[in-house]
């Protein structure tokens, strides 16, 4: 089989393990202590965020950050166009399964969950060896999220690391952008510490430069915040501005930090077209071969969402988009990466692309494209695919009282057009809770108000609690 599902799956059904903590872990130099830390983007999304997490301890903050980690972990449903069985951190009931088998013409799908409630995906296999050499000794092919050292040493996770470093992202970028018109890289300047970092923002302040503040390393949007020299006059200077970012666990504490220039979108960066994500996947003989480009839906740093189908991203910015990011994975191709990967971009005034960084890894936007996919061939060519990672819950419910409640809109969104496809379904009991949807349509209009319907619905969870007690 060719092209991209050819070189992910060789066109078969596949295992896929839920990693995502695992993968977050390998990048934290100092455990997070608030819901700040997003668990994967394309992560995102702060799920069962705990804001009484500062003086706790390590081993507490861990717990906690792994199990936000597991909620995101949901989307392994999505890592292949057909799973042959799905090993998840967290308890998941078998009717979501079955809810997706149904809609995507699914065989019977082997179900391990709850595996690791309390540490990694990695430390649960190891202790649980029948079920390690179930996934290692299979016919099929096995996905992860992303490469962890559990899996040995060698040259792909040498480039992860490496390249998942948003500074040597950058380097690379800028090495490639001048052979690519249309394409523009923001200046960056590194800072060793938090007082050369305070130093410099506070140069660029007085210039009156806004400034995206980057940890080199960071999932979903945590280590990254847009700062305006507004912003620094109003908390009495740089050093005391990054001081209260690493209190509020925004950034995280000592070590180096990127600054970067902002991007100004003008009056475009109110409307879509403002930030969009490339994929593709390098097959076993280090062909890239291209997915797609899809409009992620982004608040201030955190990655919500993303659109991918026909007539989404326009062709001009889309060809320019998948040329440089055809040349991005040609060098992590040589660099030894195998599998998916992405580049994200944001558009200035003029529209031209600004690559932000590369994720060498599944991410939230994968899923969509492989939803896309799926939907494409078992119900015909045309599908626009919308990914809502973490949609606000007006109560807390059980899994049996959410699937009760998306059950009772699934026909609304039919009659809209479109069809409605759970996804991350753990969260929906945390303090905050959430749960993580995708809509498939063949109209933007069809999602737009199949999207309206559901958060109306969601919201409405909280007054019809109130009317009850």
């Amino acid at each position: 089989m060719d092209g991209w599902v050819g070189a992910w799956t060789g066109g078969r059904r596949a295992v896929h393990v839920g990693n995502v903590a695992d993968f977050n872990e390998q990048f934290l130099r100092e455990p997070s202590s608030r819901g700040r830390f997003a668990v994967g983007r394309s992560a995102a999304v702060s799920f069962g965020a705990d804001r009484s997490a500062v003086g706790r301890s390590a081993a507490e903050r861990r717990v906690d950050r792994l199990r936000r980690a597991h909620h995101y972990a949901g989307l392994a449903v999505g890592y292949s166009p057909e799973p042959a069985a799905l090993v998840l951190p967290a308890e998941v009931d078998r009717v979501w399964i079955d809810w997706l088998a149904r809609e995507l013409d699914w065989g019977p799908v082997e179900l391990f969950d709850g595996i690791a409630p309390g540490g990694t995906v990695a430390e649960a296999l190891a202790a649980r060896p029948a079920l390690a050499e179930r996934i290692a000794t299979g016919p099929e092919p096995v996905l992860f999220w992303g490469r962890t050292p559990d899996r040995g040493e060698g040259p792909e996770l040498a480039a992860v690391r490496r390249y998942e470093a948003k500074d040597a992202a950058h380097a690379l970028f800028t090495a490639l952008a001048q052979d690519h018109p249309g394409v523009r890289v923001p200046g960056q300047e590194p800072a060793d510490t938090p007082r050369a970092a305070a130093r410099r923002l506070a140069a660029r302040a007085a210039r009156g430069r806004t400034t995206v503040l980057k940890s080199p390393h960071g999932v979903g949007g945590y280590g990254t915040v847009v700062v305006t020299p507004e912003e620094v006059s109003a908390a009495g200077g740089a050093r005391r501005l990054l001081r209260r970012l690493v209190r509020e666990d925004v950034l995280p504490s000592g070590g180096p930090l990127l600054l970067e220039e902002y991007v100004d979108g003008g009056p475009a960066a109110t409307g879509r077209l403002r930030d969009l994500t490339f994929d593709a996947v390098i097959g076993a003989d280090g062909r890239v071969h291209p997915v797609g480009v899809g409009e992620m839906a982004v608040d201030g740093t955190s990655y919500r969402g993303v659109t991918v189908g026909p007539g989404v991203v326009p062709p001009g910015a889309a060809a320019t988009a998948g040329r440089f990011g055809l040349a991005v994975g040609e060098r992590l191709a040589e660099a030894g990466h195998r599998g998916w990967y992405d580049v994200d971009f944001v558009t200035d005034r003029e529209r031209r692309l600004a690559p932000t960084e590369a994720n060498l890894r599944l991410t939230g936007p994968a899923i969509a494209f492989v939803l896309r996919h799926r939907l494409d061939q078992v119900r015909g060519p045309g599908h626009l695919v919308r990914t809502l990672d973490a949609m606000p819950l007006g109560a807390r419910l059980s899994q049996e009282a959410l699937h009760g409640h998306l059950d009772r809109l699934r026909p609304a969104c039919a009659r809209l057009g479109a069809t409605l496809l759970p996804l991350i379904v753990t969260a929906c009991h945390e303090p905050e809770p959430a749960v993580g949807l995708a809509l498939a349509a063949r109209s933007a209009e069809a999602l737009d108000a199949a999207e309206a319907l559901l958060g109306a619905a969601h919201h409405a969870l909280g007054r019809m609690f109130e009317a009850l007690r």
